[in-house]
């Protein structure tokens, strides 16, 4: 896991001291080594440069000289390959293709294996030679052979292109930069804000769109004016000073069918396991985040069993016993320690837990927003960040999570509603009576709720602003005045037989997914930390798309393919277990309570006044309601707050407190 940074000046040379502060900002990325290529297009050379931090020798990049239109630059964490071997820029055996990567490509030893038989030879033991060559041989088609998450660029001398990729998923971040002066690159957007000469502006729609939403991730566009970031399973090519992208994978519409009933579960089992196996390739100590819940607790349980039985890792790099990392609170309603204990007794595991303080929440704040770059969805973030602190403080490295679980096998309620809504619209008046009276007797939600979500799922229309407009008591804070013309709702893809189909890629390819990666990656390496997540094999998701619903969806029981998968593996009450609870935090209390006055000092500033975006009073009143206890509004206070500090980090042009103290909590 790493940082990568690039910049390709059109009309004026590139200075090397801005390459460095692009890498030198991404340095919680990978603290291992660092990297630089200086490129002369012109006359096909490039000349690789070294850092403070590089462990190779070289000519420093800030004693470069020569004027070029390119820099390349990375940031190295070291997880395959330890040695100087993996150092980045890599460039193939003539010098005339080098790649800055950020990722793992977890079936780099088959390829290898391939590419060897092809007559390639190999200097490193890394994935990223292996995708250096993999371009040599395939070009572009490269891309669909790797099983992992990437996001990097490759400098061809020959054809006097870039091309970046991003994985299927989106699990690693790539966002740009393209007008008539450069083309640049980066792992964050930070490193974008450090070029001179960009103006860092708001992007009125996006933040539009989080206010009224909660949406973020769910287009190529950013927090940021002008900055961009690639959509999952894009490449992008830049050519002639010119940058065109494309689509290289996407989600078909087919439906796979066995003989056997049991077939399904099977391959599913099959699929998942390989994935972890595959995902358990490092030579640096490993652990894995439990939640207590379905998916993270499959992922620990199987883990256990290809750690000691199979012994498909060293042991050295787990230890005695495979280490979990857990987010708990005192208080019963957000706690999951009983579900956790059963894991941990099944397994034997080495438990770690970590419990969120409230009282740290505005001092960590800073950092969480600086890392984060753009406002999050709720205090939730917070608790994942707790979890992989911990993790970095047991001397973990790579990390195994859940994430992707609940997009690909129906593992959110709402995903009902999409179900209820089709037997309705295809006249199965029977099979919607039935699934609803087991879904009400397992999930014993008001039917108020359930008509007004299965309304909403047949009738999206009905939700959209432009026809609700801000006009209902939640949005009655806003300044309509201001958002006119903002507000929108992001159309969903039909592309599938069935409403549920859809809303599950609605969900993993704009909305919840993507956000989701984002935390995550952003946690994750503020701490030099690499998550990685099995559920987002691209051969499972391609398989669970293409299972028939009540493979994962029956008489209201979700994820029905992974439960029957791991009848024996993991605990029954987990197995079985309905509700469904994930990284939260108890943000509804927090906010009446012990972040009440910091609240108040933030609604109440002037500078919040003058954004313009909000009926100060109103919105007062309605935080007052919520303190009361009339109302629950903590999502809504929540991107107030948010957006404000964002606001106050990255656009008022003062010294960001995360900034200043970026290092007190990763070295």
């Amino acid at each position: 896991m790493c940082g990568i940074v690039g910049i390709y000046r059109f009309k004026e040379k590139a200075e090397p001291g801005g390459i460095k502060k692009m890498a030198d900002i991404l340095i919680h990325r990978g603290r291992d080594d660092e990297g630089f290529l200086a490129v002369d297009f012109e006359l096909g050379q490039a000349y690789p440069l070294t850092g403070k931090d590089s462990k190779v020798q070289g000519m420093r990049v800030d004693e470069f000289r020569r004027p070029v239109h390119l820099f390349l630059g990375h940031r190295r964490l070291s997880i395959i390959d330890l040695s100087p071997a993996g150092h980045q820029p890599m460039g193939n055996e003539d010098g005339s293709v080098w790649i800055v990567y950020n990722g793992e490509v977890y079936n780099y030893l088959e390829i290898r294996k391939e590419l060897e038989s092809l007559g390639h030879r190999f200097r490193s033991r890394t994935d990223t030679e292996v995708i250096l060559h993999s371009y040599e041989e395939w070009g572009k088609e490269c891309l669909k052979r790797f099983n992992g998450m990437w996001a990097f660029a490759i400098l061809d001398l020959r054809e006097k292109q870039i091309f970046c990729s991003r994985d299927r998923a989106g699990v690693k971040p790539f966002y740009y930069l393209y007008d008539e002066e450069r083309f640049s690159f980066a792992s964050e957007i930070k490193a974008l804000l450090e070029i001179d000469g960009f103006s860092v502006e708001p992007n009125q729609q996006i933040i539009a769109d989080y206010l009224f939403a909660g949406l973020r991730d769910h287009t190529q566009e950013t927090f940021f004016k002008n900055i961009y970031q690639l959509r999952p399973g894009e490449y992008l090519v830049f050519q002639g000073n010119k940058l065109i992208v494309h689509s290289y994978w996407d989600i078909d519409m087919k439906e796979v069918h066995f003989s056997r009933q049991d077939d399904y579960v099977e391959n599913f089992f099959d699929l998942f396991q390989d994935a972890i196996r595959l995902r358990l390739r490092s030579d640096v100590p490993i652990g894995t985040c439990l939640s207590g819940g379905l998916d993270s607790s499959s992922i620990v349980c199987m883990a256990n069993q290809l750690m000691f039985d199979e012994q498909t890792i060293d042991r050295k790099l787990v230890g005695e016993r495979q280490k979990t990392f857990s987010s708990c609170f005192e208080n019963p309603l957000y706690d999951e320690r009983d579900f956790i204990e059963k894991v941990i007794a099944q397994t034997g595991a080495e438990k770690h837990y970590v419990f969120p303080r409230v009282e740290n929440v505005f001092k960590d704040l800073p950092h969480l927003i600086w890392h984060q770059e753009e406002p999050f969805g709720s205090t939730s973030m917070y608790a994942q960040w707790n979890v992989m602190k911990l993790a970095k403080e047991k001397g973990v490295t790579v990390l195994l999570d859940g994430q992707g679980g609940d997009e690909l096998l129906v593992g959110y309620l709402p995903s009902f509603y999409f179900l209820f809504g089709d037997f309705l619209r295809r006249i199965k008046i029977r099979s919607f009576f039935k699934d609803l009276k087991t879904y009400r007797k397992i999930h014993p939600i008001p039917a108020k709720r359930i008509l007004g979500g299965t309304a909403s799922a047949l009738f999206p229309f009905l939700m959209n602003p432009s026809v609700l407009g801000v006009f209902t008591q939640d949005y009655d804070w806003v300044k309509r005045e201001f958002f006119k013309g903002y507000f929108r709702r992001i159309p969903k893809a039909r592309k599938f037989n069935h409403m549920l189909n859809d809303y599950l890629y609605h969900q993993f390819r704009n909305t919840s997914l993507p956000a989701l990666l984002q935390y995550e990656d952003r946690n994750s390496m503020a701490f030099s930390l690499e998550t990685r997540l099995p559920f987002l094999d691209y051969r499972l998701v391609e398989y669970a798309f293409h299972l028939p619903l009540r493979k994962k969806i029956l008489q209201g029981v979700t994820k029905v393919v992974l439960r029957d998968s791991m009848r024996g593996i993991v605990p029954e009450e987990i197995r079985k277990r309905m509700d469904k609870m994930g990284f939260v935090t108890p943000e509804d209390i927090w906010f009446r309570t012990v972040l009440r006055e910091g609240i108040e000092e933030i609604l109440n500033s002037k500078e919040f006044a003058e954004r313009d975006y909000f009926d100060v009073p109103k919105l007062k009143q309605a935080f007052i309601s919520h303190c009361e206890g009339k109302r629950n509004i903590s999502f809504a206070i929540w991107r107030w707050v948010n957006l404000e500090l964002w606001m106050r980090t990255f656009l008022d042009g003062r010294p960001s407190s995360g900034r200043l103290g970026r290092d007190d909590h990763t070295s």
